[in-house]
């Protein structure tokens, strides 16, 4: 008996994917390095010092690697399926306690505590959210065109997100909307993620210019698509003339013979003279007379208007004065490098003052004297920018590309729905969460403070990127040992 149990485990650990599993091994011990350098002092040099963050995420990283032992060789992945829908609802009412019973911290109230010890179950509800959608979405005759079964999957997705929202953890809540590449991949229509980026551009064309422009961009993006999608030249002729003439409403509101205009703002003098052209457009439809890509690019306008004139309620009611003025300071409407954009310039300097191949570890002066807030958290990749330069963090994208590609890869290959949706849910978290947090290192994206996966310091972050991760790996052993006895 004990021969066989220690065959089967060999067996089995040749079948975990090495390619992951240094992925992840490279990234831990990297963070934890950055976190030493980030938060580093003479009087507690030594890295296993447990009063220090180093050594506390040192603790996590250990426990980490026992639940990933724990995942891969003491569960039976066929467990997963049937547990899911409960390990959901079970999450969902910690979101629902957090909001009334939890601590609030920087804003949001989204941890619980006990003592020192802190939890957010916006980090573990990302596993059960991709579980449940995995579990929903892998169900037998499921279909994407099928309105019902649609709903039921952006359900799974949209009800978490509505209670992180109400945590004011925006920055969390924004990784789920990286869910839908998932859906893509599993037959989503494409219009729908070109769709979600322009109303985008259309939030942040409103706020940086006007929503007269955002309208205008709108209209006349949405008509050009028609003119070649329809091949009828009349649509385009009316569609330029009356675009322009929504550019020249400000100016003709200032004359004495439209002075009339005044009475009511630009953007509802736009949308009074698109009504005649939506009006037709409407009629070609239900007559049958457009394409299919006509027919998206009407409702596509129709979007684009809806969020131009939501964008103040958005901007008032959803968003925190931070989230605000932190917009505002990426788009450039204000500067405040002493303020909310501290964090910002100083890591951009942080990262600069690197070159191309750092200060060296250890030696980084941004991070020595502490002009980056948050440094071992949300804006550790500004220590691997300074102490590893251009180099260094060349590498460690192509680690996280490495990673997430290889994990879209090995899905793709499974033949069991359920782990191949998994996967992609897992890849697309990690997408998130990469883009997002280097984006706003670098001041190319708004601050929301997420972590960085695998080299932020945190507890929660550690521990729900680790599951995550080692549910798919996994999952996906069953497929090469089904290969290898095959």
């Amino acid at each position: 008996m004990t021969g066989g149990m220690s065959y089967n485990s060999t067996r089995r650990a040749r079948k975990v994917d090495f390619g992951l599993l240094l992925s992840y091994l490279i990234l831990v011990v990297f963070g934890w390095l950055n976190i030493y350098s980030a938060v580093y002092s003479e009087e507690h040099s030594f890295i296993l010092d447990f009063s220090q963050r180093y050594g506390l995420q040192f603790i996590w990283v250990c426990i980490s690697l026992g639940v990933a032992i724990v995942l891969l060789y003491l569960i039976n992945p066929r467990n997963f399926p049937p547990l899911t829908p409960i390990f959901y609802v079970a999450m969902l009412v910690l979101l629902t306690a957090v909001i009334f019973l939890g601590k609030e911290v920087n804003g949001s109230r989204s941890w619980f505590f006990i003592g020192s010890f802190g939890l957010q179950p916006a980090e573990f509800s990302k596993i059960t959210t991709a579980l449940l959608l995995s579990y929903v979405m892998s169900q037998y005759g499921f279909s994407l065109s099928n309105r019902k079964d649609a709903l039921r999957a952006a359900l799974v997705v949209i009800v978490p997100i509505l209670l992180i929202l109400m945590e004011k953890e925006t920055g969390s809540a924004l990784v789920y909307v990286g869910l839908i590449l998932v859906f893509y991949m599993e037959g989503l229509a494409g219009w729908v993620i070109v769709l979600g980026l322009g109303l985008i551009a259309m939030f942040v064309i409103t706020i940086a210019l006007s929503p007269l422009t955002a309208l205008v961009c709108a209209f006349s993006v949405c008509c050009i698509i028609r003119f070649f999608t329809s091949r009828k030249p009349v649509w385009l002729l009316t569609a330029i003339p009356l675009a322009v003439l929504m550019c020249y409403i400000p100016t003709l509101s200032e004359t004495e013979t439209f002075g009339f205009l005044k009475a009511l703002k630009p953007e509802v003098w736009v949308l009074l003279l698109m009504l005649p052209h939506v009006f037709f457009w409407t009629r070609d439809i239900l007559a049958k007379r457009e394409t299919p890509s006509g027919k998206y690019a009407l409702i596509s306008l129709v979007a684009a208007v809806i969020m131009v004139f939501s964008v103040n309620i958005i901007f008032d009611k959803v968003l925190q004065p931070h989230q605000k003025a932190r917009i505002e300071n990426l788009l450039g409407i204000t500067e405040d490098l002493q303020g909310i954009g501290y964090n910002v310039h100083q890591s951009k300097i942080a990262i600069g003052s690197g070159g191309f191949t750092g200060k060296g570890f250890l030696n980084g002066t941004q991070t020595k004297y502490n002009f980056v807030p948050e440094q071992s958290t949300d804006f550790i990749f500004c220590t691997v920018g300074e102490e590893w330069g251009f180099l260094g963090s060349l590498l460690l994208l192509g680690v996280y590309i490495f990673l997430i590609t290889r994990i879209i890869h090995l899905a793709s290959k499974n033949t069991d729905a359920f782990t191949r949706i998994y996967g992609y849910c897992v890849a697309s978290i990690f997408l998130m969460h990469v883009v997002i947090n280097i984006g706003m290192t670098m001041g190319l994206l708004p601050v929301i403070g997420i972590p960085l996966p695998f080299l932020s310091y945190g507890g929660s972050g550690m521990m729900s990127f680790t599951i995550l991760l080692f549910i798919f790996i996994r999952l996906d052993m069953e497929r090469q040992n089904k290969d290898a006895d095959f």
